[in-house]
């Protein structure tokens, strides 16, 4: 039975409980949640595309590359940025109303996140016949990514961007070929972060126990599934109105009014049923990327998320599927035995992401760009 419709029996099954309560105005509900499909898709049609021309002036240019930005990996889908423009540079901000004190305490996954979108800005400022070079200011704790001109050049990276999702499903199963590992090893490699790939099955195993003992602790963690559950958008209409967060829809899960979803939301989101779902979804991988950083600090954490960035879109030039499993590292006690496993000494391990050959599935939104540029 795949996993999809595995969840949707735990859903159908949480439903029964106190059946009367759901069927009193579920029919009207259901709906109307069905009307925001046309504006879900019209809306996912709208943000993940390519410009219309690349051939544009700077100052288009520049929000053009903020708009390209905002389709990066981020910790979910907090979008957790900021961009102030000037004339030839642009300052990716963290925004502190979207931090994740439960599960990112120290900020690490923010600045990963600002990592992410830098690297997807420096691969498409060469597109529009501009040179990206991304610096770490530890005076305004954010990334400054200084612009000049440059031979225009689109390249498989760039194209890729609006085509990068994190598909949390099962994957097929099938390898790698050697050839395209290359690949993904010269992308994930960067300045001050090496990436670990794991690819053989007992290798799989290993970190499977790593990420079973941090959901594991997550899910008896209040904090932690509070917070995760505030990120969840149940419904088109949630989805809609908020542009970001965790939309049910874009993990296999079905679409349903929020005050539903929150309803049977604790009875289907154990912690069983959780890491039963990461162990088929992980040994249905074809490898784990891992990305360690020489240096515990901000300007680092960034960086490693512009190796991660980088990785996923040349995963996707690849056809290749990609998710976060980042429970072993975001579990101080776990993070330190996964470690020592790695054999890293007293670095960190940054990431963790599977990698395969899988389907597609229905893409999150980002807010537009007016609402993360500041002063915009």
């Amino acid at each position: 039975m795949s996993e999809v419709h595995q969840g949707r029996r735990r859903l159908l099954a949480a439903l029964t409980v106190g059946g009367g309560l759901v069927a009193v105005g579920g029919g009207p509900a259901l709906v109307t949640n069905a009307r925001g499909l046309s504006g879900y898709e019209g809306a996912i049609i709208a943000t993940w595309r390519h410009s219309d021309s690349t051939d544009l002036p700077l100052s288009s240019a520049r929000r053009e590359l903020v708009r390209y930005a905002t389709l990066a990996a981020n910790s979910h889908n907090t979008q957790p940025w900021q961009f102030r423009l000037s004339d030839r540079s642009v300052l990716v901000l963290s925004d502190p109303g979207r931090r994740l004190p439960a599960v990112d305490p120290d900020e690490h996954h923010v600045f990963a996140s600002l990592g992410c979108a830098a690297e997807n800005m420096v691969q498409a400022a060469r597109a529009f016949g501009l040179r990206a070079a991304p610096s770490y200011d530890p005076a305004a704790r954010g990334i400054r990514v200084d612009l000049e001109a440059a031979p225009p050049e689109r390249t498989d990276l760039f194209d890729a961007i609006p085509y990068r999702q994190s598909t949390r499903a099962l994957y097929d199963g099938r390898s790698v070929p050697p050839e395209h590992l290359r690949l993904l090893e010269t992308a994930g490699n960067g300045d001050g972060v090496r990436m670990l790939l794991f690819t053989e099955r007992q290798q799989r195993e290993d970190i499977l126990s790593y990420l079973v003992a941090g959901n594991s602790a997550q899910m008896d963690d209040v904090a932690f599934v509070e917070e995760l559950e505030s990120w969840i958008r149940f419904s088109y209409g949630e989805a809609l109105s908020t542009r970001d967060g965790l939309f049910s829809k874009s993990s296999g899960s079905p679409v349903l009014p929020g005050w539903i979803g929150r309803l049977v939301f604790s009875q289907v989101f154990t912690r069983d049923a959780e890491n039963r779902k990461y162990e088929s979804q992980l040994r249905s991988s074809a490898g784990v990327a891992v990305f360690v950083s020489d240096k515990n600090e901000p300007a680092y954490w960034a960086e490693a998320g512009r190796s991660c960035q980088r990785f996923a879109l040349q995963a996707t030039a690849l056809q290749l599927r990609h998710a976060f499993i980042n429970q072993p590292v975001e579990v101080p006690a776990v993070r330190g035995q996964f470690a020592t496993y790695l054999g890293i000494g007293g670095r960190r391990p940054d990431l963790v992401m599977r990698f395969g050959y899988g389907p597609e599935l229905p893409k999150s939104l980002r807010r537009p760009v007016e609402h993360v540029i500041l002063g915009a």
